[in-house]
């Protein structure tokens, strides 16, 4: 196995672009997703590596071997000889030709020989749990073995990298939430590395190592999901990623391990740093689950009244405001409607500063 290396990626159509100066490392054996909203670009970089979409300037190197090079376009691989599994969104098996003879195809490719063959597709049928299939066609499976099928068709010829292109979209919820975990498995077990690109940010959390927030062609953050989720790099992550409530304030003390800051309705907070350099009027972003009932006045404690409550099964979620803000909170617990005093933990509390809003 060997690490996946993307220097300066730029990918332009025209005068729009797509991507634009990424560069990153994937280790060897490691699980990353990109996520983000359509149109962000983690498709059009997946397509790149796999050598479907032409980048326009940068580097992507597996190992030692260069996969494209912008400044030097006869060192650029064609997709055949780059050697990478693909499993696109839609499956792409082919309907003519059997569970076994999907798989058989990318070895004939490949020149293998039928002993080996058949070989490599037992194996890779019995890591998918499809090798019962093997003579049956794509139109008499379910979604979620079709997608298996796709994946030992990805795997049997042993690539360094494989691309996942949002492989769980077309299944159903309950059976997306059980596919994971044995990709995940899978994954782990097979020790490959692991690109993957979603929108949804529940499989993301739940099968990286680590996870790339990207929006407009941009990766707006590369981290392990406990990261993204609690300490997220900007507004746009802390948004897109679960739902976070942003409370507008002003700005009273900023120190090297916390900050003061007034919110609109008077209530002043102390929260996590400001990032160094930062200047500007800030954002305070807490996620619902983490504010707290609190009995009595204190540090980080506020009115508030609960306008609405929703239950969600394991939680109740409840519409709140406190003077002009609106927010959400989550409780394991019901409770009233009315007046209540709430506490925005400090820790809890993720401070941001657009560039260029001076206060």
């Amino acid at each position: 196995m060997a690490d996946l290396v993307l220097e300066n990626l730029t990918i332009r159509y025209g005068d729009v672009t797509a991507v634009e100066n990424l560069s990153l490392t994937v280790s060897s054996g490691e699980f990353l997703t990109l996520l983000g909203p359509s149109g962000c670009g983690k498709s059009t970089t997946l397509f790149a590596i796999a050598g479907l979409n032409h980048a326009t300037s940068g580097v992507i190197r597996l190992g030692d071997k260069i996969l494209f090079d912008g400044k030097n376009p006869r060192a650029t691989l064609p997709p055949e000889k780059r050697n990478i599994g693909l499993v696109f969104q839609s499956y792409a098996l082919w309907p003519h030709k059997t569970v076994a003879e999907n798989l058989a195809f990318p070895l004939q490719l490949r020149k293998i020989g039928r002993s080996e063959r058949d070989s490599l597709i037992k194996e890779s049928l019995g890591l998918v749990e499809m090798l019962p299939y093997a003579d049956r066609y794509p139109f008499e499976l379910s979604g979620g073995q079709q997608q298996r099928v796709a994946l030992a068709r990805a795997l049997v010829y042993r690539p360094p990298l494989l691309l996942l292109d949002e492989p769980l979209s077309n299944l159903d919820a309950k059976l997306r939430e059980r596919a994971r975990v044995w990709l995940r498995e899978l994954q782990e077990r097979l020790n490959v590395t692991t690109i993957y690109v979603t929108h949804d940010q529940s499989e993301a959390l739940a099968v990286s190592d680590r996870i790339g927030v990207m929006s407009m062609g941009l990766m707006r953050q590369l981290a392990p999901p406990k990261e993204i989720y609690e300490r997220p790099a900007d507004a746009f992550v802390a948004d897109f990623i679960g739902s976070s409530n942003f409370f507008e304030a002003g700005m009273i003390e900023s120190h090297e391990d916390h900050a003061v800051v007034e919110l609109r309705n008077g209530t002043r907070l102390r929260t996590t740093p400001v990032k160094s350099g930062q200047d500007g009027t800030p954002t305070v972003a807490i996620r619902p689950e983490r504010i707290e009932l609190a009995s009595e006045s204190g540090e980080n404690v506020m009115d508030a009244v609960v306008k609405q409550k929703i239950y969600l099964g394991s939680i109740w979620q409840y519409e709140m405001s406190a003077g002009p803000a609106s927010f959400r909170m989550q409780l394991p617990r019901e409770i009233d409607e009315g007046p209540v005093k709430v506490r925005l933990p400090a820790e809890a509390t993720t401070i941001f500063i657009e560039p260029g809003n001076k206060a």
